[in-house]
């Protein structure tokens, strides 16, 4: 057994991404020299297809291609995943698994999802609180098992693996208990497929595999293009699509099959952001952070119903979440809402007021969505102005203009379900 007070971290795999991605915040690209930053394992893939390089999480990442076949601007590039299909590197993100008996219960106290109740194959997003009640970061939970047997799979954001991994060190050493935690980050490809010709791409490189039978959340190693994988049917588009993991020896080979298929064109960090805001999902950093409880952000759907009932164990912040939870949206001051500005788009930062002039509000990501032709945005606004429907102003470049608070998402979600 291993001691309680020990987890084993694979640290080949940890040279960390900044926490911050501007200063003291996750999730922005800068422009700069990318010569001292980490590079993916298909960093020169990027290259060779005309990548323009940022620096995002301290990772040489494109935010799109230009000037070759399949280089497309970021407006195209949103259009081309909704209506076939982008291949997207998400290898700077952080994979981690969790083995031991007691690692359902030490991942259970560390976040707000329901890990027991989970089937075998299947994930779910998460949040990680703290002690406030607050999201350190979100995160997809998976229940997996591969040659060294069951166990859970977990991805967390880029900017925040850094001080995700020096939390769940804390906790485990105050924790005791058989878990050991295993980083996969740098030595691994992770790409997103996405878009609703991404499951004819994927059953083309695994025809044994039935996917009509394999639901949005679902979870399963096998092979592409006789390439060892572990392929999960997720994304953060809003659209149908696939998370591969594939090991380093054959990350390249993969990325250069994928490419190969005639839907498949490359997509950068410019148009994961505005299909991320277009599918009403948030940006850590931005739109969810360290004082965002669920309830505030309308996450609370993500804390497992298991985990809401009398007598169930404890987890970091339950005594504030579980409260909010339970008493909805009447517990807390302001609330996450899509907004639909005139005028110049409404970007992060910018005041929402009323028309007389009191601030009631802050943008917290706004773009102009390829898709619907108009502005879109999302933001936090205090009770009772956050209802639907509601008219409020945005302050834009010193300029006040109209919004309508809306439901999210702005585009219908997509993600599949067997018939």
């Amino acid at each position: 057994p291993l001691h309680g007070m020990l987890a084993r971290v694979t640290r080949s795999a940890l040279p960390c991404a900044a926490q911050a991605l501007r200063p003291a915040q996750a999730g922005t690209a800068r422009f700069m020299s990318t010569d001292k930053l980490k590079k993916t394992l298909v960093y020169d893939e990027h290259v060779k297809a005309g990548g323009q390089m940022v620096d995002f999480a301290d990772y040489a990442m494109p935010v799109q291609y230009k000037d070759s076949e399949k280089a497309q601007s970021i407006i195209d590039s949103v259009k081309h995943v909704r209506s076939k299909a982008g291949l997207f590197d998400v290898s700077h993100m952080c994979s981690i698994r969790w083995r031991g008996k007691d690692a359902i219960a030490f991942l259970e106290s560390v976040t707000v999802a329901d890990i027991k109740g989970l089937p075998m194959g299947f994930g779910s997003l998460s949040v990680i609180p703290n002690e406030q009640g607050g999201i350190i970061d979100d995160t997809m939970i998976t229940k997996t098992s591969d040659e060294k047997g069951d166990h859970i799979y977990q991805v967390v954001n880029a900017g925040c693996a850094p001080k995700d991994l020096k939390h769940f060190d804390e906790q485990l050493g105050k924790f005791g208990g058989d878990v050991s935690m295993e980083v996969q980050w740098d030595n691994r490809g992770l790409y997103a497929l996405q878009g609703p010709e991404a499951k004819n791409v994927i059953q083309r490189m695994n025809p044994s595999f039935d996917f009509k039978k394999m639901p949005f959340g679902q979870a399963a190693n096998m092979e592409l293009d006789g390439m060892k994988c572990f392929v999960a049917r997720c994304g953060y588009t809003g659209e149908d699509g696939f998370e591969i993991f594939v090991p380093e020896e054959n990350a390249v080979k993969l990325w250069q099959k994928l490419m190969e298929q005639p839907e498949v064109y490359p997509s950068g960090l410019g148009a994961r952001d505005t299909l991320r805001l277009e599918a009403g999902l948030c940006l850590y950093g931005h739109d969810i952070d360290h004082t965002t409880t669920p309830t505030m952000a309308g996450l609370s759907w993500t804390v497992g119903k298991a985990r809401r009932a009398d007598g169930a164990a404890p987890f970091l912040g339950s005594d504030i979440i579980l409260p909010q939870v339970k008493e909805g949206a009447k517990s807390v001051k302001e609330m996450r809402v899509g907004l639909i500005p005139e005028g110049a788009p409404a970007r992060e930062g910018a005041e929402i007021t009323l028309e007389s002039g009191e601030v009631v509000g802050r943008v917290t990501s706004g773009a102009v969505s390829p898709i619907l032709k108009h502005n879109i945005s999302m933001g936090y606004i205090k009770r009772p102005h956050n209802k639907s429907g509601n008219n409020v102003m945005v302050k834009v470049r010193g300029k006040s203009k109209p919004a309508k608070v809306v439901k999210m998402p702005f585009v219908p979600t997509k993600y599949y379900k067997p018939e």
